[in-house]
């Protein structure tokens, strides 16, 4: 039996039984599209969450104050023990390190702004005019924060265009003057629109003097330290660094703790990356079900088409070409479901970019053709049975339960 025969005889044997081809074709899809879809929002999330700390700023270190990376729970000290401020001056000093381009003190809470009888709850960043190039923000008005004595609370702010729109409407925000907490601060600027990133709303975000900050929320200590390095590869050096000038302010102890953002992303990346094996992995059970049941169907069909193949054998084919009859009826259920389980794994994936936008759920390559590959694999895998079977049956005997 030619190539062409054999697979004309698969396509007629599928055709003959449409609602079971129809049954094996679905099942093969729904394996598929579990994986395509999957894979989709596992990788979508590890690149989400990627692209939310690339987002922060480039090359940066981050210093928290207390020593929370290493040490575990020592109770000898959970009472005593009182971690050092991570002090205005500190962050100061940081700035003399060689690796260091940048450096940005936070202080960070919740406040009121209030303008022309108009008052709402925003978020108050404390910092310096170094914070806007680190954390990559730009100005739609105005100018950054004078770069006066990090000490001297200046009465400046900058706020985000949400908060320009909701206070000041039409009229010019620039100059005016407005209330945060207690404090009256003059408007220098407004930040371009960017969005939400890692809980906090830019564009409802105000950003005063660090020492203003301080005096607004009544407290000594930094919240963190953006560091930003010359280069990428000057990350390790700036973090040791660091680490080394506030250790020695600090009497010798080494009571903060210094992170690197390529450390969190790389962490964040290996962690969302077994998610998305692991849901690839439970995705692709349904393909081996499907196998199952296409196993099933061809061993159904050898039990229909005896007579069938009593008479192909004693017209003198062979138990090779009945095998290669049976297993290309498995591998054309098998691609038809694949391709299927593509485009219904596909249309789920940009569904949920329609319904999701700022989440990027497209399925890697890899898991596409895993899926593919799989889907076809386990057709041809459980195909081989019911083929061997019908090989093997004795055309007389098979003439005879005709």
């Amino acid at each position: 039996m030619r190539l062409a025969d054999t697979l004309r005889f698969a396509r007629d044997a599928a055709a003959g039984t449409p609602l079971r081809t129809a049954l094996s074709v679905l099942a093969m899809a729904i394996g598929v599209a579990a994986v395509v879809v999957l894979t989709a929002l596992g990788d979508g999330a590890r690149r989400y969450v990627v692209g939310q700390f690339s987002s922060l700023g480039t090359n940066l270190v981050i210093v928290l104050p207390g020593r929370t990376g290493t040490g575990g729970f020592n109770p000898a000290t959970a009472i005593t023990a009182t971690p050092r401020d991570l002090t205005i001056d500190d962050a100061a000093a940081l700035r003399r390190a060689p690796a260091v381009r940048r450096v940005a003190p936070l202080n960070a809470g919740t406040s009121e702004i209030s303008y022309g009888g108009r008052l709402r709850e925003v978020m108050v960043v404390g910092s310096t005019a170094e914070f806007v190039p680190i954390r990559n923000f730009e100005l739609a008005q105005g100018e950054a924060l004078p770069y006066d004595d990090w000490n001297r609370a200046a009465p400046v702010a900058l706020i985000g265009a949400k908060i320009r729109d909701e206070l000041f409407g039409s009229q010019p925000a620039l100059g005016q003057l407005a209330r945060v907490g207690d404090r009256r601060v003059r408007i220098v600027g407004v930040l371009k629109s960017t969005g939400q990133g890692l809980g906090m709303n830019t564009d409802e975000l105000v950003v005063v003097p660090v020492a203003l900050a301080q005096a607004l929320f009544n407290s000594n200590t930094l919240f963190r330290v953006l560091v930003e390095a010359k280069s990428r590869d000057a990350i390790p050096q700036a973090r040791d660094q660091a680490l080394a000038i506030l250790k020695q302010r600090h009497r010798g102890e080494e009571d903060v703790t210094v992170i690197t953002q390529d450390a969190v992303l790389a962490t964040f990346d290996k962690l969302l990356g077994a998610l998305t094996l692991a849901v690839a992995g439970i995705a692709a059970i349904s393909l081996a079900v499907a196998g199952i049941l296409v196993m099933n169907v061809m061993l159904v069909a050898v039990t229909q088409r005896t007579a069938e193949i009593g008479l192909l054998k004693a017209l003198g084919a062979s138990g090779r070409t009945i095998r290669l009859a049976f297993l290309a009826e498995a591998a054309m259920l098998s691609a038809l479901g694949a391709l299927l389980g593509y485009l219904l794994g596909q249309a789920g994936a940009f569904a949920l970019r329609q319904a999701f936008p700022v989440f990027p759920a497209v399925a890697p390559d890899w898991a596409v053709f895993a899926g593919l590959g799989t889907a076809l694999a386990t057709g041809l895998l459980f195909g081989v049975m019911p083929a061997r079977r019908a090989a093997r049956l004795d055309p007389v005997q098979a003439l005879m339960k005709h």
